[in-house]
């Protein structure tokens, strides 16, 4: 399909989708609270608070199809309240507009688990955080099934790459290793853990804009390099930067005591499931019927690694 699309949130799914679709000749419309420092040429902004469902309304009017990549600081009372309440603004957004919408979201809806995680995996009443992103996924999924939207959702475990600071490899990890410091990491970094290259993401957003009507009302699995360690993550980003690799690892049962002083610390503590184990993400649905190359870590961990270090060198 081709025509406008209308992308809320500019963080760095939201960059990663906008750059994509203007590579691909589409004209992109960014729609949130602030405008961005700087936009590439090609795209526009307008203002909108998803809270404000008039506001988003809108601004999904102002595309043929729209894309969801907002976030919320990320504190468990604030998700219970404005995830569902945005998710319902976006739904009926695509009610009022027939425009179909594409979510990037994440997989905490799955809650703990020990198997690879697949599209059908239930939906989980754990936690704040988990059970709040349940039930913004039962919004969007009951109104495609009444037929009142056509939504697809493109779910992609912790991601990372170039300027991308708020990951597991990001600022703290990565990002630190660029100045000469040691990398962060809770938990074990010997744990096979998935994750998305932010590029890929937007990639596979652009596909579903363009998938049949068939590929809506369901949940994607964004591809992923095959599983490693994150230390082996953390050592080819050591090698792109000439040095040796420096860990810094904060055992996960010290999440308790710490997060009373740390507020991070004490909302990482319920989504410990997502790194004190195996963490295997199933994408074989996406695969059959679209894609399956992901970008090998030695590509994406080379680029974000440079990245950083260029930016320390700034």
């Amino acid at each position: 399909m081709s025509g406008r699309i209308v992308i809320f949130g500019y963080g760095p799914t939201g960059q990663a989708t906008t750059e994509r679709l203007l590579a691909e000749g589409r004209e992109v419309v960014v729609a949130q609270r602030k405008a961005p420092a700087s936009l590439p040429k090609g795209a526009r902004f307008v203002r909108c608070d998803a809270l404000d469902r008039d506001a988003v309304i809108a601004a999904a009017r102002e595309g043929e199809q729209f894309v969801v990549a907002i976030g919320f600081p990320y504190r468990g009372d604030v998700w219970r309240e404005v995830w569902p309440k945005a998710i319902g603004n976006f739904v009926a957004a695509s009610e009022a507009t027939a425009a179909r919408m594409v979510f990037v979201d994440n997989l905490y809806m799955y809650g703990p688990q020990s198997a690879p995680l697949v599209e059908t995996t239930p939906l989980t009443e754990y936690g704040v955080k988990p059970a709040a992103r349940a039930a913004a996924t039962r919004l969007w999924m009951e109104a495609c099934v009444k037929g009142r939207a056509r939504i697809a959702a493109l779910r992609a475990p912790d991601f990372y790459g170039p300027g991308v600071g708020l990951s597991f490899l990001g600022d703290t990890s990565i990002g630190a290793m660029a100045k000469g410091k040691a990398a962060f990491f809770i938990g074990s970094p010997d744990i096979p853990h998935d994750y998305a290259y932010v590029p890929d993401i937007g990639r596979a957003v652009a596909t579903l804009l363009a998938a049949p009507d068939s590929a809506y009302g369901q949940a994607w699995h964004v591809p992923c390099a095959p599983s490693r360690t994150t230390r082996e993550v953390l050592q080819m980003a050591a090698v792109t930067l000439g040095r040796p690799l420096k860990l810094s690892i904060l055992p996960a049962p010290l999440l308790g005591p710490l997060g009373l002083f740390v507020p991070f610390l004490r909302e990482a503590k319920e989504m410990r499931f997502t790194f004190d184990r195996p963490y295997h993400v199933d994408a074989s649905k996406f695969a059959k019927a679209f894609w399956s190359d992901a970008t090998p870590f030695e590509e994406g961990v080379r680029k974000t690694a440079l990245a950083f270090r260029a930016a320390a060198k700034g």
